[in-house]
């Protein structure tokens, strides 16, 4: 159960300093407002939750709104700003980095600002990564290209090692650009910092692909990559439909979350089969995962299924344990195994079939951001530089009810956001691809 005070995210110290923004306080004259330290989002909107709260007389739990303040902490000309991407590839990590350096430089008038390469790597001499000196001119066309500018790595990198590096380097604020090891890193960087004393920043810009970041609607790349991934859905229900039981099984990103097969789907409506993490699924049986495929084909003649990455493991022999650099556990291949078990299913009843087997995972990751997500981008970029000049720290910059947060990182990678089966949104599945409501005996 979360409580107001878990989501006051902490301050360096007070803010003095005017803001070089030049904004308002006054409402109707036609120049943004400054946003107020008492600005707050609401968690639940609902009407029934306000007043539990009014009738029990407990505030309610809300998000620091995000935006620039009237006063900031940080001393633009005197400030030195460093840039670290972690994890894997992601659409729209340009993207951030780009605003980050514009937003700074040309903003408040950062001029300091150097990015960290290959991750958290980056901080550790035996390394001898090199940084590089980002300026508006360096990284004007980045957000054209895929990938990172920067470079990235997995795996945790010791902590007081990074810190040193930080004060090495004389930097104030450091934005971490990752999901949730990388988040968790952050989170360990302040501790760290905190410990020591040091007046130094730490913001984190939440990347996860898959869309599985706790308290936040969305994060970046994920529009990206269904948008990406319903024009290969397309391509595969054509390879399907052009075979006589044709099958076009097409396995998509999502290690603990299905929110990329599952908006695919929805944004296609040809997919006939979903399986995601969040569900339970069996093979065999008259009500088991084959069976239901078996009979699809015999009245359609065609059949698109869909598998996220980390659904069906409990189908495996052995249960994955190896973990991956990260600390994320290295799950089996789903993709690869329901195509075996079809294969071996069909073949042994003699059935006749045609399978086509689709893995774009690292095509779509490495795509660069579309309008929307190009968009959503530059504006987490504003809002994590508007918070970390005003000295919080220890914070990620968020997105809820449609309106741009930040909260505690400890908040962030408490659990995964995940996909509630018994949700509206499971039940649009269910509905657009026709397939049971369970697919278990």
């Amino acid at each position: 159960m979360y409580k107001p005070e878990d989501f006051i995210v902490p301050r360096l110290g007070k803010c003095s300093i005017p803001s070089p923004l030049n904004l308002s306080k006054i409402t109707g004259d036609g120049v943004f407002n400054y946003v107020q330290d008492d600005e707050r989002i609401m968690m639940k909107t609902t009407k029934s939750y306000f007043n539990s709260c009014k009738d029990e007389n407990i505030e309610p739990v809300t998000f620091e709104k995000g935006g620039p303040k009237e006063y900031i902490y940080f001393d633009p000309a005197k400030t030195k700003v460093a840039i670290v991407t972690c994890g894997g590839l992601c659409p729209g990590l340009n993207n951030v980095i780009r605003g980050l350096v514009m937003q700074l430089n040309n903003r408040y008038g950062v001029k300091r600002i150097v990015g960290i390469k290959y991750g958290y790597e980056g901080f550790i001499p035996k390394y001898q990564h090199d940084i590089i000196e980002l300026t508006p001119e360096l990284v004007e066309d980045i957000h054209m290209h895929g990938g990172t500018y920067l470079g990235t790595s997995r795996g945790p990198q010791d902590i007081g090692e990074i810190v040193d590096a930080l004060e090495r380097m004389n930097i104030n604020i450091l934005f971490t650009i990752g999901g949730d090891g990388t988040l968790r890193g952050a989170q360990a960087i302040t501790d760290e910092v905190t410990k020591r004393g040091l007046k130094i920043a730490v913001a984190g810009i939440p990347k996860t692909i898959d869309n599985d970041i706790n308290l936040i609607e969305k994060s970046f790349g994920f529009e990206t990559a269904f948008t990406i991934a319903t024009s290969i859905l397309r391509g595969a229900h054509n390879e399907a439909k052009g075979a006589y039981n044709g099958i076009s099984l097409v396995k998509l990103m999502g290690r603990d979350s299905g929110f990329i097969a599952a908006n695919a789907a929805l944004a296609v409506q040809e997919v006939n089969f979903i399986l995601v993490p969040e569900m339970n699924f069996e093979l065999y049986g008259p009500k088991g995962f084959l069976n239901v495929l078996r009979e699809r084909l015999k009245r359609k003649h065609h059949a698109l299924v869909v598998v996220a990455e980390g659904a069906g493991q409990n189908l495996f022999d052995e249960v994955p344990t190896e973990k991956d650099a990260s600390g994320n556990i290295k799950y089996k291949d789903i993709g690869l195994f329901l195509k075996e078990q079809i294969k071996l299913d069909f073949d042994q009843t003699g059935f006749p079939y045609t399978l086509k087997y689709i893995d774009p995972s690292y095509i779509i990751r490495s795509a660069p951001a579309n309008a929307n997500d190009s968009l959503f981008c530059n504006l987490l970029a504003h809002n994590a530089a508007h918070a970390a000049m005003a000295g919080r720290t220890g914070f990620v910059v968020g997105y809820w009810n449609s309106m741009f947060t930040i909260l505690p990182i400890p908040m962030a990678v408490l659990k995964r956001k995940r996909i509630s089966t018994e949700g509206e949104m499971w039940s649009n599945v269910v509905e657009t691809t026709g397939q049971p409501k369970k697919l278990h005996n």
